[in-house]
C-alpha cells in the first residue's frame, strides 16, 4: 500500500473511530443508482425521522434492510450511513436509515421504541415479512432487542416473527455490569438484565447473523459468541461470521468501496438477505 493511500485509509478511519459520523467516506461513495427520499417522518419528534434508499434497479422480491447506525446510544445522524445504503442499493436491496431519540434527551427503552416506530412505517410501506432488520454497535444492541422475544414491536403492532431477518454488526448483547458512569445513566444502573438482548433470547426467534471482528477492543466478539449460542438454543436459525484481526469500525466501513478489502462484511450480509 503507498504511503499516500495509508494515509487517506487512515484519515478515513479516524473519522470512523467510536461510531463517530463517517461524513467522509460518504466523500468517495457514487450518487448514482438510487433515488433518495429523506427525512420522512415515522413519528411526531424531530428525531423520529428516516430515509429511504430505492434502488434503480430493484430486486423483484422486494427485500428491505431497515439499518440502525451506532453511536454510543448518544450520538449519530442518519445522513453518515450513505455509504451502507449506496452498497446495499447497489445489488438491489431497498436501505431504510432511521433515526431515533439519543441520551441525554432520552434514556433506554426510548431509543429502542424508536426503532420499532421506524419498523412499524416499514412494515407498513414495504411489508414485514420482506424486512431484514440490521444494526452496527449501538445499532445492532437496538435491531436485537426488537429482533428477541421482547414486546417493543408487538406494541407497535408489528408481527416480529414475520421478518426476514435480523442482522447484527459488532454489537452489544450481553454486556454487564456497566462500569461507564455514562452508560450506568443510559440504563438506569450497572445491572439492569432487561437491557440486554440477551435476556430476552428465548423461542421463537426470526432467522439471524451475527459478524464481530475478532480484534474489536471496543465491543468484545464475545456478544455475538453468546447470543448465537443463545439462538441455538432456542432451535432459531442462526450464522455467526468471526473476522480475524479486524475491529469494531472495520466491519461497518468495509460496506465503502474505498476499505471493501478489509473485511467480507458486504459480501456476506448480501448472501444472507440473497438466502432468506
Amino acid at each position: 500500500m503507498t504511503l499516500v493511500r495509508r494515509g487517506i485509509l487512515t484519515g478515513l478511519l479516524s473519522a470512523l473511530a467510536g461510531c463517530s459520523p463517517a461524513a467522509l467516506l460518504n466523500t468517495t461513495v457514487s450518487r448514482k443508482g438510487y433515488t433518495l427520499q429523506a427525512d420522512i417522518a415515522y413519528g411526531p419528534l424531530p428525531r423520529q425521522k428516516l430515509d429511504l434508499y430505492t434502488p434503480e434497479m430493484p430486486r423483484p422480491d422486494g427485500k428491505t434492510v431497515v439499518f440502525f447506525y451506532g453511536g454510543n446510544w448518544d450520538s449519530g445522524a442518519k445522513s453518515d450511513y450513505l455509504f451502507v445504503a449506496q452498497a446495499l442499493a447497489a445489488r438491489g436491496i431497498a436501505v431504510i436509515i432511521a433515526d431515533y431519540r439519543l441520551y441525554p434527551e432520552v434514556r433506554f427503552p426510548a431509543f429502542i421504541e424508536d426503532g420499532a416506530m421506524a419498523v412499524r412505517w416499514a412494515a407498513d410501506t414495504i411489508g414485514t415479512d420482506k424486512l431484514f432488520l440490521m444494526g452496527h454497535s449501538a445499532g445492532a444492541h437496538i435491531a436485537l432487542m426488537l429482533a428477541v422475544n421482547t414486546p417493543y414491536l408487538a406494541a407497535a403492532d408489528v408481527e416480529r416473527m414475520k421478518l426476514r431477518g435480523v442482522i447484527g454488526l459488532s454489537g452489544p448483547y450481553d454486556f454487564l455490569p456497566l462500569t461507564s458512569r455514562t452508560l450506568q445513566e443510559i440504563f438506569g444502573g450497572p445491572s439492569r438484565p432487561e437491557t440486554q438482548p440477551i435476556t430476552f433470547a428465548k423461542a421463537p426467534l426470526p432467522p439471524a447473523l451475527f459478524i464481530h471482528g475478532t480484534a474489536d477492543t471496543v465491543v468484545k466478539p464475545g456478544n455475538s459468541e453468546r447470543l448465537a449460542a443463545a439462538w441455538r438454543a432456542a432451535g432459531a436459525q442462526v450464522g455467526l461470521k468471526l473476522y480475524p484481526d479486524v475491529d469494531h469500525i472495520d466491519v461497518v466501513g468495509a460496506h465503502a468501496a474505498l476499505l471493501r478489502a478489509r473485511t467480507p462484511t458486504l459480501a456476506d450480509v448480501t448472501a444472507y438477505v440473497d438466502s432468506h
